[in-house]
């Protein structure tokens, strides 16, 4: 179980996270729905911790002042203060919007990178896993990164941070800019991964449709605050819900 209690984030004086609360138990996909704006990014800053890197930088060069509150807990323990390398150490992961792939190293490259904190047999059977869960990969393992088509690099951006074992796997808005195939193949790859290595999931997306029918539970950002949650089929069926995201 991973759980995030009241989180809150200012910058200067902007609330960008205003007393948000979510729960994501083992082997569930949690997805988190709102607009640009809404906080959603700012909330897988707060649970992977870079939010805590961010802060240091701006204090160090006199920029603007953050300040963040709540508690995060992972199976009951307290890794509120953890600094980002060592949440990914006990398996909190972030696949980050706009994928921030290597682009001059080729995706195999990419791919053991990403598995800086796994033994060598944890390698090979990761990549065996991210090659079988993607295949379009296969034929591209010596090309550059930045040479692949944006829906390859998504993949292989997820693919990376499989790579470090998670088993909290944060995707931030993995389906922005794909084509509707891409999507596809991406929302199919995120179910699967919940089935077959039983990881927690937490996915944020603007682009609601897509996502909701794989969730088994959801929360609705607006302003910051989470004004609206339940299971995929409750959001689904929520008129407000089909009138901010569907257009119903």
């Amino acid at each position: 179980m991973f759980e995030a209690r009241e989180m809150m984030v200012f910058y200067e004086n902007m609330i960008a996270l205003n007393n948000v609360s979510i729960n994501a138990p083992d082997a569930k996909i949690i997805g988190i729905f709102g607009s640009n704006s809404a906080g959603k990014s700012t909330l897988m800053y707060a649970l992977s911790g870079i939010i805590l890197d961010i802060k240091k930088k701006e204090e160090m060069r006199g920029g603007e002042r953050i300040s963040v509150f709540g508690r995060l807990f992972l199976n009951g323990d307290d890794v509120t203060n953890l600094k980002p390398h060592l949440r990914a150490k006990k398996g909190i992961v972030l696949c980050p919007e706009r994928r921030r792939i290597f682009p001059e190293s080729s995706v195999m490259e990419n791919l053991k990178i990403g598995a800086y904190l796994s033994s060598r047999l944890d390698t090979k059977n990761n990549i065996d896993y991210v090659l079988n869960l993607f295949p379009r990969l296969k034929d591209h393992l010596n090309r550059q990164g930045g040479f692949l088509s944006g829906g390859e690099q998504q993949m292989l951006a997820i693919g990376r941070a499989l790579m470090a074992n998670p088993t909290v796997l944060l995707l931030d808005e993995p389906l922005m800019g794909l084509s509707p195939a891409y999507m596809d193949i991406v929302v199919k790859g995120t179910k699967e991964i919940r089935d077959t290595k039983g990881i927690t999931i937490i996915v944020t997306e603007q682009y609601a449709r897509p996502v909701i029918p794989i969730i088994d539970y959801g929360y609705i950002l607006e302003n910051g605050s989470a004004v609206l949650e339940g299971t995929g089929e409750e959001l689904l069926n929520n008129p407000d819900v089909k009138s901010a995201y569907f257009g119903v």
